[in-house]
């Protein structure tokens, strides 16, 4: 193995404030609204110096940047995620003369109204479940060679069918111990993430519809295997937006054994199941349209970024 003598040089850098949870009550009238966000921020610009040398005249300190966060929240609201991210994104590449891209990414956690005596309660809530909502805003540059990114996103939406999955026909090798089966459980915690063409959607709308989409998918198609439900869950959801130019989906196989009932003379026709989380199968597809605009760094976020 030869050595390499090349000149050490920084690369690629960012630097941010990861997780700054905010909760934004709107007190305008007797029926209280809430926002339960949680934010990060990311910075890319001219910050070579407070690497190679710890100059750190050009850093705005990331606690100015969790600050502004929770400022932004009172001063303009969350309307909705994608809204209040591409405003903090632009308020950092505007107002932050280093900064040259901005990078949001927003985690939302969604309540219900509480009900008390029959009728829903006007300020008491119970933290809905599901799925937590997710945005990445990406802001690169000013005035007209400003672009920006937005991906909307959920995370954690465990969904589960009972039949109307098969996995059979698969490669066997030495060590493949794996039986074939016609009519299996198929469970998964759903990971999807879709970037937008422009900025003008109605959001609240498109993530209801995106998730109704996702979920109709895995309950009808009859699965041959999770690799094709999920094409068909982006397929769904690139017929029905234009205004989406992909989709990347992530599903973890939660598996679900038919346990040998056998040992004590009982048969179990796929009613008494073993679950398993670890190891498991995961699963992943970008699902694409052939003239989808180039991505950007849309998908370079905070976390994960040295993956």
């Amino acid at each position: 193995m030869s050595d390499l003598n090349g000149k050490i040089v920084l690369g690629a850098d960012q630097y941010g404030k990861a997780e700054s949870r905010i909760v934004r009550i709107y007190r305008d009238s007797p029926r209280h609204e809430i926002k339960d966000v949680n934010v990060s921020t990311c910075l890319r610009g001219d910050f070579a110096a407070a690497y190679t040398d710890g100059d750190q005249s050009n850093v705005l300190p990331t606690d100015s940047q969790k600050q502004t966060a929770y400022a932004f929240a009172k001063q303009y609201g969350i309307p909705t995620i994608e809204e209040y991210g591409i405003r903090l994104a632009e308020h950092f590449v505007d107002e932050i003369e280093p900064v040259h891209l901005a990078r949001i990414e927003i985690d939302e956690y969604l309540w219900e109204r509480a009900s008390a005596d029959g009728a829903p309660h006007d300020h008491t809530w119970i933290r809905k479940g599901q799925e937590i909502r997710t945005a990445t805003i990406t802001v690169e540059g000013a005035g007209a060679d400003r672009k920006v990114w937005v991906v909307g996103g959920l995370k954690d939406l465990i969904v589960l069918k009972s039949t109307g999955s098969e996995f059979a026909g698969f490669l066997v090798d030495d060590y493949t111990v794996l039986e074939p089966t016609n009519d299996r459980m198929m469970a998964t915690s759903i990971v999807a993430k879709w970037r937008f063409v422009g900025t003008d959607a109605d959001w609240d709308d498109v993530y209801s519809q995106v998730k109704q989409l996702l979920i109709e998918q895995f309950a009808v198609v009859q699965s041959r295997a999770l690799q094709q439900t999920l094409f068909r869950m982006g397929e769904a959801v690139l017929e029905h937006f234009g205004s989406i130019a992909e989709i990347r989906l992530s599903a973890p196989n939660r598996h679900h054994f038919v346990h040998n009932l056998a040992p004590f003379g009982l048969d179990n026709p796929n009613e008494v199941f073993n679950v398993s989380d670890r190891p498991y199968g995961l699963i992943q597809a970008v699902v694409t349209r052939d003239d989808a605009p180039p991505a950007g760094p849309a998908w370079e976020q905070q976390f994960g970024w040295l993956a």
